[in-house]
């Protein structure tokens, strides 16, 4: 035996066969770690030769090919493959007769062909008896318009989309790294609530289906939480979209409430089916709960987009930013927008369309409530919250509705730093019996509670009127905006002059029999307070900070909120309100 260059060379006896001399030169090769010829008898050539398993090609030589997947991996693949598939055939035949996707192709949709960056827990329960792939949730992470986002999403053909043991695992693991990336948390929902006949193993357990909005409180306000419904989610699973900071509802296929309509019959005799109950526009429009109402599954997956291009992964960071473009139309007509009267209807949106980026004008909940428009927009590509009084509704009064919902929006984006613009065109709250009833006084605490609590960037914009609390809840003067400006056709008052003249000076009017001189002297009477009210009065007692010119206001605002753009604002320490 000896060594020769980088290699060692062996001689054997000569009666040695050709297996042995095989299985010499490989057991040699392995022992030594390189290579080995092995000579039989005074024989001049090898009989054979060997490298070491693991030795690496030569200098010069090209690298080996990559060998196949072995059998196991293969079996693995296999097994992933019929995961993938979802539940029995037959369900995902059904899909197509309700007009939606199977869970992964809409996965697809949504992120690509690739779909999900990663999935976690896709064998969960498949050792259950019953066919119940990644127990009907999947759960992972994403690339959706550039953003990291976490997924979650119910796969209706499983038991139709119901929750149990190992889903209900899998759904908290991902509300709980959520919280630990402050990543934004999408949930494609379509469920009929939880496996009734497998609640004890995640009903009530301190890790079960309740710890669900206990994370959802917590993820609340820390990271922007959307949720869309593709169909019945009932009971349970109705929690997640109003938990949700934005809900979308697809036309004709969401529906979401607290029990079935034949669990509704049951309890209350009541014969009503899924959409009369809770479809989308029951929730649209009666409700509140859904802030947008999809065509179809695209269309939602537009709307979601959207939606997230206004807002930071979380709220440690400020909205993303894009380059600025001019308005949709001409803030030179501006103030022919505006009527002359301040009891004339109009459209405020005519108002919004000429200060704001054209095309960025992003309207939530515009069915419910809608004597106050609240949305998004962009002042020279900042994203700003607009919340604007509507007086083609109702004259703009304030309703219990619109208050409640102009305070979860100012909250919203206060809590992810949207800046926030107030558009102030309203004769006040509403008065009367019924508005009382409905709790006019609370959701007016409400809507003023959030103002004030507001931490962001505020500008106060007095379009016409603003009478009455209503200058409170549009974030007037005495809270804290950073600047209080107003347009020419602006006024400020308790009440407008009709209710001033009438409260003030009823008698004195009704004592005077004639007609026409009582006529003059309620004309006298109503310019004399138009004058006090105007908001030139209201500038000359620095009551207000400016008022601009209608056609520079776009401009003026620009200036404003990037002026003020790094503005930051403590609230009194406490552990928290008592006001919700």
């Amino acid at each position: 035996m000896g060594l020769y260059g980088s290699g060692m060379k062996l001689r054997i006896a000569a009666d040695a066969s050709e297996e042995q001399v095989r299985a010499i030169a490989s057991a040699v090769a392995e022992h030594a770690g390189e290579s080995v010829e092995v000579f039989v008898g005074e024989a001049a050539e090898p009989a054979a030769t060997a490298s070491p398993p693991d030795a690496d090609a030569g200098e010069g030589d090209e690298a080996s090919e990559p060998e196949e997947p072995t059998g196991r991996e293969r079996a693995l693949r296999e097994e992933i493959a019929d995961i993938e598939e979802g539940g029995p055939e037959k369900y995902r035949e059904r899909l197509a007769d309700q007009g939606k996707l199977f869970v992964r192709d809409r996965l697809e949709l949504w992120f690509g062909e690739d779909g999900l960056t990663f999935e976690d827990g896709r064998f969960a329960n498949r050792d259950a008896e019953d066919r119940l792939p990644a127990d009907g949730l999947i759960t992972g992470a994403a690339s959706f318009e550039g953003r990291d986002v976490h997924v979650m999403a119910n796969d209706f053909t499983v038991k139709a989309g119901s929750m149990a043991e190992k889903g209900v695992e899998k759904f908290l693991r991902m509300q709980q790294r959520a919280l630990k990336t402050g990543r934004p948390v999408l949930y494609l929902m379509d469920s009929s609530g939880g496996r009734i006949d497998q609640q004890t193993g995640f009903f009530a357990n301190r890790e079960g289906i309740g710890k669900y909005y206990y994370n959802h409180a917590r993820l609340s306000g820390k990271v922007p939480q959307v949720c869309v419904l593709y169909g019945p989610c009932i009971a349970g699973a109705a929690y997640t979209p109003v938990f949700a900071d934005f809900t979308i509802m697809v036309e004709g296929m969401s529906a979401m409430a607290i029990a079935s309509p034949r669990m509704v019959e049951m309890v209350t005799g009541e014969d009503i089916d899924l959409q009369e109950l809770g479809g989308a526009a029951v929730h649209a429009r009666e409700s509140g709960s859904a802030d947008l109402v999809a065509r179809d599954e695209e269309h939602a997956r537009e709307l979601a987009a959207t939606l997230l291009g206004y807002l930071p992964d979380n709220s440690d960071e400020r909205p993303p930013r894009r380059d600025g473009t001019a308005p949709a139309a001409a803030p030179a007509g501006l103030d022919a927008a505006i009527p002359e009267s301040p009891t004339k209807a109009y459209d405020v949106t005519a108002v919004i369309e000429r200060v704001v980026d054209a095309d960025s004008w992003f309207e939530l909940r515009p069915e419910y409530g809608p004597e106050i428009l609240t949305g998004f927009a962009r002042i020279d590509g900042r994203p700003v919250g607009v919340v604007a009084n509507q007086p083609a509704a109702r004259a703009g009064a304030i309703f219990p509705d619109s208050a409640d919902k102009a305070a979860e929006f100012v909250w919203t984006c206060d809590a992810y730093n949207v800046p926030l613009l107030y558009l102030t065109d309203t004769p006040g709250f509403m008065a009367g019996s019924q508005v009382e009833k409905e709790g006019i006084l609370e959701a007016g605490k409400r809507m003023i509670y959030a103002t004030a609590e507001a931490t962001v960037p505020k500008q106060c914009v007095v379009v016409r009127k603003a009478y009455g609390a209503g200058i409170y809840a549009m974030s007037g003067p005495a809270y804290d905006p950073e600047s209080t400006i107003a347009l020419p056709s602006g006024e400020i008052a308790i009440m407008g002059p009709e209710a001033a003249i009438n409260a003030v000076y009823a008698n004195r009017l009704a004592d005077i029999e004639d007609d026409e001189e009582r006529a003059e002297l309620e004309e006298e009477l109503r310019e004399e307070y138009r004058e006090d009210i105007d908001v030139r009065r209201m500038a000359s007692e620095v009551v207000i900070d400016e008022i601009v010119p209608p056609s520079e206001l776009r401009r003026e605002l620009v200036d404003r909120f990037a002026f003020y753009e790094t503005v930051e604002k403590d609230r009194v320490e406490k552990k928290h309100g008592t006001i919700l």
